[in-house]
């Protein structure tokens, strides 16, 4: 705001001393504020909620590790099933499962990237 008073100080522009026209500009220069605030506060909580969700996920990894290091499970022990068929199918393809999931992790971060680039900056 103080950057708009000093660019009309120097430059002078002719305006009638129409107190609409002050009133106008005061209203519009509070709208602009305004927008700034709220977009403001929608980045904090942005920020907030990504930091709320990182921390819940390395909080859930840590636990999810800690209880597969206390509570080992032995695939050997079970005789077929849903388990058994899983572990052979992934050990035969577990080379060609890498690259579908590199793929959809690129896609991911390129969309969450440039999609956020398409937002308007004040």
């Amino acid at each position: 705001m103080k950057d708009i008073e000093d660019f009309l100080r120097e430059n002078r522009p002719s305006v009638k001393d129409d107190p609409a026209f002050l009133m106008e500009t005061r209203r519009r220069m509070k709208a602009v504020e305004g927008i700034k605030t709220e977009v403001d506060r929608q980045r904090r909580s942005g920020r907030r909620a990504l930091i709320i969700a990182l921390a819940g996920g390395l909080a859930l990894g840590v636990l999810a590790t800690i209880l597969a290091f206390l509570y080992p499970v032995d695939l050997q022990s079970f005789d077929g099933g849903f388990l058994q068929s899983a572990r052979i199918f992934l050990d035969t393809w577990k080379m060609y499962l890498i690259y579908p999931v590199a793929v959809l992790a690129v896609t991911l971060s390129l969309v969450l990237t440039l999609g956020g680039r398409k937002t308007a900056r004040l």
